[in-house]
């Protein structure tokens, strides 16, 4: 493993264990792509690239397929696991956010929804703070008109307001945590620049190293961007350091890609044998 990458795992290591979140970001980078299924065995071989226990492995593939997360099968003494219904739609638009260009079309106006108390509050939450809404005051949530109102803010009261004036202006300050998200992308950054360094001066990672690399780079880099609102240049710091992480991701995620790619050709398999060839979309991403 270069040293770069011996970095990056180290300090994965010293931060808390994080093993469930590291196995979503394998399924929806790489997995769902390729079918949506894979067996345990593919999945305990990445983590052993990691040195992380099998048990731990084990321990946290039944605790998200408990959660309704993902859906166990076995095939003789052998188990598969593959996405459940509850995480599809939430993969699907995680992956618009993460890996798709930031909308360009906005028309100035924000959709205020008003939550009220009369039904569950907290999954309304849950869902509009993955969907990029922000909450300036409880039960309030803002975003650029025209993002998804996720189904269960269907019933929330909605409203158009302007950002035009210091009023509108003030709401979107208040309604995300903008500094700190401006601060853990450079962290990201910071933390990826060697790699990236590394790979430009022409350096080849194994099939394995690649695939590691990949998967820490997205785990990192999905846990800042979801966080993000993706509003519009105009409203934004004009230091602000987002389209440089994107940047700086996508360029390392695409000279990975091709290596990352054979190491899934050659050990990972789903019930009927190899996985299925991924789609033309995982070319597509961070392209903008």
């Amino acid at each position: 493993m270069p040293p770069p990458l011996t970095r990056i795992v180290d300090q994965h290591k010293r931060e808390p264990s994080r093993t469930g979140s590291i196995v979503i970001t394998v399924f929806g980078d790489a997995i769902v792509p390729r079918g949506g299924a894979v067996w345990l065995g593919t999945l305990l071989a990445f983590f052993e690239a990691l040195d992380i226990d099998s048990g731990v492995v084990r321990t946290a593939m039944s605790r998200l397929a408990a959660d309704g997360w993902l859906e166990r099968s076995k095939v003789g003494r052998n188990s598969f696991y593959r996405l459940a219904s509850k995480g599809q739609h939430i993969f699907e638009t995680a992956t618009q956010h993460i890996y798709d260009p930031p909308p360009s079309d906005w028309t100035g106006r924000f959709e205020l929804l008003l939550i009220g108390n009369a039904w569950d509050r907290e999954a309304a939450r849950d869902a509009l703070r993955d969907a990029g809404f922000g909450s300036p005051l409880p039960g309030v949530w803002v975003a650029p008109s025209g993002v998804p109102v996720p189904e269960e803010a269907a019933r929330a009261i909605r409203l158009e307001v302007s950002a035009e004036d210091d009023n509108g202006r003030r709401l979107l300050s208040e309604s995300w945590p903008l500094a700190r998200t401006a601060e853990a992308y450079q962290k990201f950054m910071k933390t990826f620049a060697p790699l990236s360094d590394w790979l430009g001066r022409g350096e080849a990672l194994s099939e394995i190293d690649a695939f590691t690399a990949r998967i820490l780079l997205i785990h990192h880099y999905r846990r800042v961007a979801l966080r993000d609102p993706l509003l519009p240049a105009a409203l934004l710091p004009k230091d602000w350091p987002g389209q440089a992480a994107r940047r700086l991701c996508g360029d390392i995620y695409r000279a990975l890609l091709q290596a990352s790619e054979q190491w899934l050709d050659q050990h990972a398999i789903n019930e009927s044998g190899p996985l299925p060839a991924p789609g033309r979309a995982l070319a597509r991403r961070f392209r903008d």
